[in-house]
């Protein structure tokens, strides 16, 4: 259930990661798939499961997965999020225990801590025995510490070098929104802003990039466009592949984040990366993940006016684009691969030299 030597001469255990790896499936590609093609790359023998979109079939093969590799994952790894998911996530994690598999949670989704306020007791029985349990944020660790104290922060990572830099020393009205199109994200929100930014910056173009997640929201804000006369200047572009984010972001100098519930979104970061002026709603966890008027500028959730003026702000303000560009980048390479890669690496040889006993139940 070892490989060869892992960081300081630890062994490195073979993983299984249970999570969603849809991206092949048209669904934005996840933190998990990333860190499993890292782990593979520094020579860690990794499993995952499931790439099957459907959800019953996708629970099963995650369920199987576990049982085929009882004897031969040294330990597994679980990503839990709230809602239906998290349901899934529990019983996972109660056939690793009644297996006495080792295994490491993470903890994800700006939905979470509204779901364990109201499930207090099983979430707390789901974190308990796992070996560690982390979490991509300072918010996320904040708000569920109180169902278990020793939570540990590593944050969402990216690749700094597949993200071209360019400082904003003055910013044009290029606005750029990338998220999956669904009503978590507000997407209907980027045509208001622009149509109110267009009073002053006729000039003002909007490009929103993303999946449809076909609730609708797409078809909404297509119309909201349309209705408020935008419609010529908001361009809609498909989920662009992940080599492509750095090169489709970094025409615009304006990152618009719309989202009503957020937690650590990568999409962000990958703004930060290339030196974008970073616009975003002050929910869940952003407040905690940028500092305000020091790498982005954040304003109350579904509030055109106040998000229309902060983006005056960033076009107009003399030395704010600069500040929030160089500001934004800083930040995005603490999270670079070579910072985060080593920790997982250690966490998860740690979690593989654990012997635990079969649970009773």
């Amino acid at each position: 259930m070892s490989s060869s030597p892992g960081p300081n001469g630890s062994p490195k255990p073979a993983v299984l990661f249970i999570g969603n790896f849809l991206s092949q499936s048209g669904a934005s590609r996840g933190v998990c798939e990333d860190l499993v093609e890292r782990l593979r790359g520094a020579g860690w023998e990794v499993r995952a499961a499931s790439a099957k979109h459907a959800k019953a079939p996708r629970m099963l093969e995650m369920a199987s997965a576990v049982w085929r590799g009882r004897r031969r994952e040294g330990v597994v790894h679980v990503d839990v999020f709230s809602g239906e998911a998290f349901l899934w996530a529990a019983a996972i994690v109660g056939m690793l225990r009644s297996l006495g598999k080792p295994h490491v949670l993470t903890l994800r989704g700006g939905s979470l801590p509204e779901f364990a306020a109201r499930w207090p007791g099983a979430v707390r029985r789901v974190l308990s025995g796992a070996h560690a349990v982390t979490v991509p944020s300072e918010f996320l660790r904040r708000e569920m510490e109180r169902y278990r104290p020793d939570l540990f922060l590593l944050p969402n990572p990216l690749s700094i070098a597949a993200y071209p830099f360019r400082k904003r020393d003055r910013a044009r009205p290029r606005l750029v929104w990338l998220r999956a199109f669904h009503d978590t994200y507000n997407p209907s929100l980027g045509p208001r802003v622009l149509a109110l930014v267009s009073q002053t910056h006729p000039d003002a173009e909007l490009t929103m990039i993303g999946p449809d997640r076909g609730d609708g929201s797409l078809t909404r804000a297509r119309s909201e466009a349309r209705e408020l006369g935008v419609e010529d200047r908001v361009r809609f572009v498909d989920q662009v592949p992940k080599a492509a984010v750095g090169e489709n972001l970094s025409r615009a100098d304006v990152f618009l984040n719309t989202t009503n519930v957020d937690n650590a979104p990568v999409s962000v970061l990958e703004a930060l990366a290339c030196g974008l002026c970073v616009v975003s709603t002050d929910v869940g966890g952003i407040p905690d993940y940028v500092r305000d008027g020091e790498e982005a500028l954040l304003v109350p959730p579904d509030d055109a006016e106040a998000m229309a003026a902060a983006v005056e702000r960033v076009l107009s303000e003399p030395g704010l684009a600069e500040r929030l560009s160089a500001g934004g980048r800083a930040r995005a390479e603490k999270a670079d691969w070579s910072v985060v890669l080593p920790q997982w690496e250690g966490l998860l040889a740690s979690a593989g030299a654990r012997r635990e006993v079969p649970s009773p139940c």
